[in-house]
């Protein structure tokens, strides 16, 4: 059985370990929570305790970041709200400060809807400058700290306080904006970050069991995302699927449909609907939200099936040729006929600076029918 340990925690152990004097640590009020208590106790002179005033600590954070110091900002994800404009500022001036939201997602539970956060990475990914990471486990979450503090410029760490399966190890490759392929697999691309790799490579293993073969891809960097791995796994699997713990808004989801969006492959992204979490047990609240592997193969063979009725359509670029009045058959013919063919379609400058079709032949126009009923379906009178 895989063991167990949040990223918070994996993250807390790292942090005391790292010997650079030039790192100072700063809490809202929130040392314990967020895991740094056995860096206080070692580095007392490096550690700033802001109290409830999230503002002040981006701020000083800033101003540290600017004198060639190393900051790491701790609060919980969704109270990094509260300082949007001091972080805007932290963007602008590429200061050195990196930013730890703790409690992300759904998984912290009983908490409450108040201290869960379902949008701080469309937050962070829009802003400027911004490097944006989101480990899969504990020990990635250690990796991905050491990574941040080597760049030069601000940094979103995002971290979890329920228990996930450490699925990495010492070992695994680990670089800041490169992706890892986890499982490999020429059906389905499932990219996913953060405790839904785990989910994922489940999802994949029951995929499997019927017959269907998925890549999983843990992209732990959701900027700068890896578009070249990306693009790669999407056209050797021709659908994907994006799973996070997060809003289906400006998250994950939404950078990979931007990245593959003249790809042609369809996407869907499973996530957290328009809608806050709510106070429940993770496990129920996974369920309850469609986070679970059960979901992502349900989401998987409706890509794969829409992958399998759009393989025998046309591609788009074809389709426009038809409606602009290019026959490309006619490309094998005489040049007579490729004369005939100009000399119905051109139309005079003088009558449209625009050079439209103003007037149809009766072939164009049952070509333009034809191509119409082909987009849109319906019978032909």
């Amino acid at each position: 059985m895989l063991a167990k340990i949040s990223t918070r925690d994996g993250y807390g152990k790292k942090l005391a370990e790292l010997d650079n004097p030039n790192i100072v640590v700063l809490t809202a009020d929130l040392a314990k929570s967020s895991g740094v208590k056995e860096f206080v106790d070692k580095y007392p002179e490096r550690f700033i305790q802001v109290g409830i005033s999230e503002q002040d600590m981006f701020g000083i954070a800033n101003g540290l970041g600017l004198e060639d110091k190393i900051p790491i900002t701790n609060t919980f994800a969704a109270f990094c709200l509260r300082g949007h404009e001091q972080i805007r500022l932290i963007a602008i001036n590429k200061s050195n400060v990196k930013i730890v939201g703790h409690y992300a997602g759904i998984n912290l539970g009983m908490d409450g809807v108040s201290q869960m956060c379902e949008e701080d990475i469309s937050l962070f990914r829009t802003m400027p400058n911004f490097t944006v990471v989101v480990p899969c486990d504990a020990l990635e979450a250690q990796k991905a700290l050491d990574g941040i503090v080597k760049i030069n410029g601000p940094c979103y760490l995002r971290l979890s306080r329920e228990p996930g399966a450490v699925i990495t190890h010492e070992y695994s490759d680990f670089k800041i904006g490169k992706a890892n392929i986890l499982k490999d697999g020429h059906d389905v691309l499932i990219v996913a970050c953060g405790l839904m790799v785990n989910e994922a490579l489940r999802a994949a293993k029951m995929l499997e069991d019927q017959g269907v073969s998925a890549t999983v891809m843990n992209m732990h960097t959701i900027k700068p995302l890896d578009k070249e791995a990306l693009l790669k796994q999407a056209q050797k699997c021709k659908a994907v699927v994006t799973v996070e713990e997060h809003s289906i808004y400006g998250g994950l989801g939404s950078a990979v449909v931007e990245a593959l969006s003249l790809s042609k492959v369809p996407i869907k992204i499973l996530g957290i609907r328009d809608e806050f979490g709510e106070s429940g047990k993770s496990a129920e609240l996974f369920e309850k939200f469609g986070l679970t592997a059960e979901n992502i193969t349900e989401y998987c063979y409706d890509v794969i099936k829409f992958k399998d009725r759009s393989s025998g359509l046309r591609e788009v670029d074809d389709i426009m040729k038809d409606i602009n009045g290019i026959d490309k058959s006619l490309k094998k013919e005489s040049p007579e006929a490729d004369k005939i063919r100009v000399a119905e379609t051109r139309v005079s400058n003088d009558k449209d600076p625009r050079n439209r079709i103003t007037k149809m032949t009766p072939q164009q126009k049952a070509q333009m029918d034809d191509v119409l009923n082909k987009m849109f379906g319906g019978k032909r009178k």
